[in-house]
């Protein structure tokens, strides 16, 4: 069983034990009930304003292992905030990630867009990100059939959300976009090795046609992988290592920014 395979069934248990506790319906209650939450797509689209970061609370992962399984989201996000951020990208998954729900809450409570990362595969799911506050969710195309990928991206936009749809080469970057993805994450993680290659936005960039707004996720660790980046012309940049491991995660992310270290 390949780690994706893995994690998509474990996602999977963690979704079924919460809707024996929780209701779709009661969650489509609780969504009528709250407000919009802040545009994630209109957060993290460049113009004329330079590269977008989307700063990530991830306390552990299968590559790294534990990095802060302590820390607060709350607390993280305002960090982030205070760095200037431009939107916040919160691990949900508990298998290898020692993500919880409850993250996307206290996160949000900085004020900024907030996205959830997981492994989504069920409708639930997205209704869950929508009443915990979350203004996106990522969707990883090679966990989903193309019309899963179709079903999950209407029903993200019912709910007034965008959805980050994820790709690891051409095959799914095409079809994210037969799919309709108005908002394209390239990950420069290979699924299977988990190693980092950060020359897989560029070689995948030129496919992506105008209009999409692209976010690079993955081996970002110094001011000058930003700025390579952002020559590339990227949209955005999903930082969450480099940032997380800092004594001072928003002092690190003001360096990033400026071309420093």
């Amino acid at each position: 069983m390949t780690f994706l395979e893995e994690a998509v069934l474990a996602s999977k248990r963690e979704a079924e034990e919460r809707m024996r506790l929780v209701s779709a319906s009661e969650l489509e209650s609780s969504v009528a009930r709250s407000e919009a939450a802040p545009c994630f797509r209109a957060a993290i689209s460049r113009g004329a304003r330079g590269v977008r970061i989307i700063a990530e609370v991830k306390k552990m992962s299968p590559s790294a292992g534990a990095i802060r399984p302590e820390a607060s989201a709350f607390e993280l996000a305002r960090e982030y905030q205070r760095g200037g951020a431009d939107a916040i990208s919160v691990l949900t998954s508990c298998h290898h990630f020692g993500g919880d729900l409850s993250d996307i809450e206290a996160a949000a409570g900085a004020g900024l867009p907030v996205l959830r990362k997981d492994f989504i595969v069920e409708p639930y799911q997205v209704l869950e990100a929508r009443a915990r506050g979350a203004s996106a969710v990522l969707l990883i195309t090679e966990a989903l059939t193309a019309r899963e990928l179709v079903r999950l991206l209407d029903l993200a936009g019912e709910l007034g959300m965008d959805a980050l749809v994820e790709c690891h080469g051409p095959a799914g970057l095409e079809r994210a976009l037969d799919a309709g993805a108005g908002v394209i994450g390239i990950n420069n993680r290979d699924l299977e090795t988990l190693e980092v290659d950060p020359n897989t936005t560029g070689r995948m960039l030129p496919l992506v046609p105008d209009g999409v707004v692209v976010v690079s996720e993955s081996g970002i660790r110094t001011a000058a992988d930003v700025r390579s980046m952002e020559q590339l012309g990227v949209d955005a940049l999903l930082i969450g290592e480099a940032l997380m491991r800092a004594e001072n995660p928003a002092e690190r992310l003001r360096q990033l920014k400026r071309g420093r270290a």
